[in-house]
């Protein structure tokens, strides 16, 4: 069934598509006019300087609603998606981490990935994955209260490996990850890829969208296939400003 699932993915050609989008945030007008196309198995990283206007990119995407679209299209694997809520977006296979996630009182880590696994896991495999992140001692405390910046994104990263999105999006992963946790998130990322594979994907079929000022593709713990496509990236971007 997972293998007939990945390959209709793959089937369906582009599983992005960004049309003409213009994006406004408290009646200012942040993004104009971006086209994009992102075929299923790419990896796409964008670069800018810091207000250029790429985490307003991702939050359109996803459907925040102080990111206001004004004019043009987002198509996920061929259906128009503009009239859907975050969590609409969600449930179709979008999933994303943040920049700055916020601490969420009164709700536990615990009951938080469980609600991402949507039923398809148990306890076990909630305190499986928690092992993974480096955070078994967390998930009977309230969402990133306490946390340090390198725990946030662990829990965020814990987050997105349950919830196994199709499409992945990445706000600067490494924003406020102490030198402690940098190895732990890498090695979600690799998890992430691995299931992917698992069920029919090649490594570079794992869709994902990385967005972040700064990439730092040295960092400990990272997979070396992984570093080594990072790199080519980098070098490929700064061609291309050069």
């Amino acid at each position: 069934m997972e293998s007939k699932r990945a390959a209709k993915i793959l089937e369906g050609g582009n599983m992005l598509e960004i049309k003409q989008l213009t994006v406004a945030v408290d009646d200012k007008e942040i993004l104009r006019d971006v086209n994009m196309t992102i075929k299923s198995g790419e990896t796409h990283v964008l670069f800018g300087p810091n207000g250029s206007g790429k985490t307003t990119l991702l939050m359109a995407i996803m459907g925040l609603p102080k990111y206001r679209v004004t004019k043009g299209r987002i198509l996920f694997k061929r259906k128009d998606i503009m009239g859907l809520s975050l969590d609409e977006r969600a449930r179709l296979g979008i999933g994303m981490s943040f920049q700055r996630p916020p601490v969420v009182r009164g709700v536990k880590t615990r009951d938080m990935v469980a609600a991402c696994l949507k039923g398809q896991g148990n306890q076990e495999d909630i305190n499986q994955l928690a092992e993974k992140s480096d955070l078994a001692d967390f998930l009977d405390r309230e969402i990133n209260y306490g946390f340090s910046g390198g725990e946030i994104k662990c829990s965020e990263m814990m987050q997105l490996l349950a919830q196994k999105p199709e499409l992945t999006l990445l706000d600067e992963p490494e924003s406020g990850v102490d030198l402690s946790h940098e190895a732990a998130v890498g090695k979600i990322a690799e998890e992430e890829v691995e299931y992917l594979m698992a069920r029919g994907l090649t490594r570079t079929e794992a869709t994902a969208v990385i967005v972040r000022g700064f990439l730092n593709v040295d960092i400990e713990g990272l997979p070396p296939m992984l570093s080594a496509e990072l790199r080519r990236a980098v070098e490929a971007s700064e061609r291309d400003v050069m």
